[in-house]
């Protein structure tokens, strides 16, 4: 079996065919590959920003108008995702363990917990 293995010669393509546009064409070994990004004095230069309102968002004003979409919900003790809120303490978890640690926790923790997040409620 090795015998024709080592006959079949297989003869690789330079290239894919299945890739639209190859690195090598785009970026030719004499371009170096830093060149391609421009830096943000490129951008502001080439955006000419003088035209464009005060108000409106560009790259010189970061001010922008709020996301439409939800933000994250943020587990209160791990800072990871949470999908689960503990009815008792309205403190955030992401799994079981977490939930188990924030029914130990006294009260006064779970309070400083709640403010970090400006959620302050008083719990009874």
């Amino acid at each position: 079996m090795e015998a024709e293995v080592i006959e079949a010669e297989l003869v690789l393509p330079t290239h894919f065919r299945f890739k639209l546009v190859q690195s090598y064409e785009k970026y030719p070994k004499s371009q170096s590959s830093a060149r391609r990004f421009k830096h943000l004095k490129q951008i502001i230069q080439a955006e000419d920003f003088h035209r464009y309102p005060p108000d409106g968002p560009n790259y010189v004003n970061i001010e922008s108008p709020p996301p439409l979409h939800p933000c994250k919900r943020i587990c209160d003790i791990t800072g990871y995702e949470a999908p689960y809120v503990d009815p008792r303490t309205k403190l955030r978890y992401a799994n079981t363990e977490v939930f188990k640690v924030i029914r130990s926790l006294p009260s006064d923790y779970v309070q400083r917990y709640l403010s970090i997040r400006n959620a302050a409620v008083v719990l009874k």
